[in-house]
């Protein structure tokens, strides 16, 4: 069995065509890929079990420099290679707009001579299928390579191509300077005739000018701009073009702790990523992208209020079965390696409050509440407020028993104030006097068993002695004014008990929870810009801007986030990339900027004007 995750986390860059998306590492190999989805079964699989799993490899074998970069505001990525004899420019993405799933390469050599390795490894079913491989004409009468394993087929094109060699192809050839390939692999039904081939080098243009006409839209004038507006693109890049649907990543299994059993499937949509996008989409001026959002929000909780999940499809699907792929080594030798999420079936009683925050937003924006959408609210918070005095798993998802999580009391309670603003500011119907009382009940049950007095600090859960790092989202909702002391007490004890770097927080203390896992993990990334968010909040403007330039620096050389970060070994961990640390980014730099303006001017910075739609044309 080959051992999967030979490259480091924060060595991939990533690939999106708003349907599906790529990991392709420094070296210049496309180690995981899913066709035509996100959560459809990867055809190249090396991430998580070695190279016979399946990769899509093009780069200079000998060369001693490698640098890329994406091009501008884009997800076209230049990849210079320097060898000892001349060097290489690599230009790939995969192009958007066309409803094709096609990824595009495209090598030349910029000087010199350079030796090109190209090796192409297609195994449907994650890594399963050894798919019948052929030479066919295409619609030029051109030759392609088509491998074909039941459903699925896909095919190689380009002006060289590889030769058979056992269960691969490879091909190894030298390229002189101002010469170039050309190459694109395209999926396809494999009972239907392969797409018309197109011109490589024109669709990555038309891909870099679709992406950098979305990003200027974004007019972002406060601190860390690239960072925040590379944020943006990647919750765009995370989001199904089709349905409005956001992924929290496109990979499954990437571990929380190496060599351990904490790895899920994260090519799902959480109501609370959504939820959270929403928001960013609305504070960065995109209402439309915010109202397609909103539109999948409400189509994905449709029904029967007590079916209300956490997590769902990108097309909406509520059958998330989890399994284990044990043919799979895993990433890192991390086992099991995991498809579909069994905590979809978990009650999580803050899911609903961050729904209603996003949405209350939207009509604050401007955003037109329809008879149906408002309707389905109120039967939600209805269900809530029968549930909201019962345990939870929490925003953790713990597989432990359920508790009182003080954060998901905060949460049900933020769930009836947007549900007491949209009776009171926005005239829409509701029974007001029940949601006032069933607020003003949440929140004297939070003060009276969520906060410990002795340590002035709310806990995790009712009856503990330990914090959590999700408190400070009771901040951001508003439970309680940031000038508040237990505010600043509850900051402090999570920064005490969980800062184990310079503004790196874990989650919570693993040794003090019963989570239902054995292993450890590290410092969340998404937690650690939360800490940023609550400090300008309270107020904290330079430590906060300083805290934020620091996290920023520990992304990837392309600006990307996985979901976690180990300090001692300076490196990435977790799914990669993740939507809720972006998301918390572009949050946590918002802060920052109305912190900054508030000590300038004395008010808050003006929320950025309404933009257009994203990639639609």
């Amino acid at each position: 069995m080959a051992r999967g995750g030979s490259e480091p986390i924060g060595e991939y860059a990533v690939l999106g065509d708003g349907h599906t998306a790529a990991l392709v590492s420094r070296r210049g190999s496309v180690d995981w890929l899913c066709l035509p989805r996100f959560d459809s079964p990867a055809c190249f699989a090396a991430l998580l079990g070695g190279p016979s799993r399946g990769r899509w490899l093009l780069t200079v074998p000998d060369a001693t420099g490698v640098r890329r970069a994406y091009l501008g505001d884009s997800f076209v990525l230049q990849t210079t290679y320097t060898s000892p004899t001349g060097t290489a420019l690599v230009t790939e993405a995969m192009p958007l707009g066309d409803g094709r799933a096609d990824l595009v390469r495209r090598i030349e050599c910029l000087s010199g001579s350079v030796d090109v390795l190209h090796e192409w490894v297609v195994r449907f079913g994650y890594g399963t299928i050894v798919p019948w491989v052929h030479h066919v004409e295409d619609h030029e009468g051109n030759d392609s390579i088509r491998a074909i394993a039941g459903p699925d087929s896909l095919l190689l094109r380009g002006t060289r191509l590889p030769r058979g060699a056992g269960r691969a192809h490879v091909d190894r050839f030298r390229l002189a300077e101002g010469e170039v390939v050309e190459l694109a692999s395209t999926w396809a039904r494999s009972w239907r005739r392969a797409p018309r081939r197109l011109p490589v080098t024109e669709r990555l243009a038309e891909t870099r000018q679709r992406w950098a006409r979305w990003s200027r839209l974004c007019q972002y004038d406060g601190p860390h701009g690239e960072a925040v507006v590379r944020s943006l693109l990647v919750l765009r890049m995370l989001t199904d073009e089709e349905t409005g649907g956001i992924v929290a990543a496109p990979t499954t299994s990437l571990p929380e702790s190496f060599g351990g059993e904490r790895n899920w499937d994260y090519r799902y949509c959480w109501l609370r990523d959504a939820a959270m996008t929403l928001d960013a989409l609305l504070a960065y001026g995109y209402r439309s992208e915010a109202t397609a959002w909103r539109d999948w929000l409400l189509r994905a909780v449709a029904g029967d209020p007590a079916d209300l999940q956490i997590m769902y499809g990108s097309d909406g699907r509520r059958d998330l079965p989890e399994t284990t792929l044990d043919h799979l080594a895993g990433y890192a030798s991390s086992r099991p390696v995991r498809i579909g999420n069994a905590a979809v079936g978990q009650r999580q009683n803050d899911v609903l409050g961050g729904v209603m925050v996003a949405l209350e937003s939207a009509r604050a924006s401007g955003l037109r509440e329809t008879t149906e959408s408002w309707s389905l609210q109120q039967h939600l918070v209805a269900e809530l407020i029968g549930h909201w005095r019962e345990p939870d798993h929490g925003i953790w998802e713990v597989r432990g028993r359920p508790r009182h999580f003080t954060h998901s009391k905060v949460m049900a309670w933020a769930a009836l104030d947007r549900a007491v603003r949209a009776v009171e500011e926005h005239r829409l119907p509701g029974p007001l006097e029940r949601w006032r009382a069933e607020r003003a009940a949440i929140r004297l049950d939070v003060l009276k068993h969520g906060f410990d007095a002795g340590r002035g600090a709310f806990t995790q859960h009712y009856g503990s002695s330990h914090t959590d790092a999700a408190l400070l989202q009771m901040v951001q909702v508003g439970f309680l004014p940031p000038d508040d002391p237990r505010v600043r007490g509850t900051v402090a004890a999570i920064r005490e008990e969980l800062e184990v770097a310079p503004g790196l927080l874990l989650r919570y203390r693993a040794d003090r929870v019963d989570d239902g896992m054995r292993s450890g993990e590290h410092p969340f990334l998404a937690c650690s810009f939360w800490l940023v968010d609550a400090l300008a909040r309270c107020g904290e403007a330079d430590e906060a801007d300083a805290l934020l330039g620091r996290l920023i620096s520990l992304g990837n050389d392309v600006g990307l986030f996985a979901e976690q970060y180990d300090p001692v070994g300076g490196r990435m961990v977790g799914n990669f990339p993740q939507a809720l640390s972006h998301l918390a980014l572009v949050q946590a730099a918002q802060s920052v900027e109305r912190a900054l303006a508030r000590r300038t001017t004395g008010r808050a910075a003006d929320p950025p004007p309404a933009r257009r739609p994203l990639l639609g044309g």
